[in-house]
């Protein structure tokens, strides 16, 4: 694993936890444990207002996955929560219409 990036729990703690809440919701306990490791790699960089996406994998932005993915569609209270997933790793939380989310640092 990369030490090089912030681990997102450190960064968007309630984002973690509402992703972990609703992973089980949707019976999908084995990313519910993963996603408390997953490393924030990159914002989106799309700059549209409604798009806080954020990359937990060095993929490269607006190439396909390929085999093994699976997107996994969420239904939180606001907006709206995908993940990308890769043989069983998020590789891309899409967090689109949503509250602006605040850096851990930021607080």
């Amino acid at each position: 694993m990369d030490q090089d990036h912030p681990l997102v729990r450190d960064v968007y703690p309630d984002l973690i936890t509402e992703l972990v809440s609703l992973l089980e919701d949707e019976g999908e306990r084995e990313l519910a444990i993963c996603v408390w490791d997953v490393r924030l790699f990159g914002e989106c960089g799309c700059s549209d207002d409604f798009c806080q996406s954020i990359r937990t994998s060095d993929h490269l932005p607006g190439q396909p996955y390929g085999q093994g993915h699976r997107c996994v569609p969420l239904l939180p209270a606001k907006g709206m929560l995908n993940l990308d997933v890769v043989d069983g790793r998020i590789a891309y939380v899409e967090i689109l219409d949503r509250p602006t989310m605040r850096r851990e640092a930021d607080t």
